[in-house]
């Protein structure tokens, strides 16, 4: 897995909540590497500011992290749970006619494996773009129906800790005052858990987008992170440390 510089910080915006995955095919060069569409895919193109899907997948079958946040991949969409704002897009590296590399096929299952344990959704929530879109050709000639039954069967025989949980082990300790892009991660988390109320944000400048941007653990973050805590039967103790951030995470 490659973590593309910025990929934190990196989005339209945070990622309200995801109930859904799009598969997508790059429709890049036929050659150039393992992942040429990567520029494409992180800045955009003519008319269509990036990021447009959250992860990549070079033919290699390497996973590219390039966004946390919404990305411009499904619009519009046929399905509300595949909107921009509710599902995540991965864009795997092929110039619409090539072949698909085995290795790349695998990889492409077990990502999307990954994310439905990891989200907590069930397979038939991963679709093809052209399953959510109706002038979408993409991913081309994959039998979703069978790549869906790939999926599940990896889901039942996944063993172990995922590597969400690993990333969640090197994750740090958040405290009152810090400033810092963690924090709006936290910020993000209790917003898609439904631990944010109207109230914290309407009378802000920049209303909830203003409140999600920002970056400083102050006070009121403090009583929404305790409040979050005594939900989840935590020690309330405000500091979002190895035992609030998976249940924030939902790992």
């Amino acid at each position: 897995m490659t973590e593309v510089d910025g990929w934190k910080s990196r989005g339209h915006g945070p990622q309200p909540e995801v109930r859904g995955i799009v598969c997508h095919h790059t429709a890049g060069p036929a050659g150039g590497g393992d992942y040429p569409s990567l520029r494409v895919v992180r800045d955009g193109r003519p008319g269509l500011r990036g990021p447009l899907s959250q992860f990549g997948l070079g033919r290699s079958g390497q996973i590219y992290v390039i966004a946390a946040g919404r990305c411009w991949h499904n619009a519009p969409s046929t399905s509300s749970l595949h909107t921009n704002s509710r599902s995540l897009g991965i864009e795997a590296e092929n110039n619409g006619f090539q072949p698909w590399p085995e290795v790349q096929l695998d990889a492409y299952r077990k990502l999307c494996a990954e994310l439905c344990r990891e989200f907590g959704l069930p397979v038939s929530r991963v679709k093809a773009h052209r399953e959510v879109n109706t002038a979408k050709p993409d991913p081309h000639s994959v039998d979703m129906n069978a790549f869906r039954a790939a999926v599940a069967a990896l889901i039942a025989g996944t063993p172990g800790s995922s590597w969400t949980e690993d990333i969640v082990k090197q994750l740090p300790l958040i405290r009152p005052g810090d400033d810092n892009l963690d924090v709006k991660t936290v910020r993000g988390c209790l917003f898609a858990r439904g631990h944010v109320p109207s109230t914290v944000y309407a009378d802000l400048p920049g209303g909830l987008e203003g409140w999600l941007t920002s970056s400083l653990c102050d006070d009121g973050l403090v009583e929404l992170v305790r409040s979050f805590q005594r939900a989840q039967g935590l020690d309330a103790d405000g500091l979002v440390g190895p035992k609030t951030w998976p249940p924030l995470l939902r790992v």
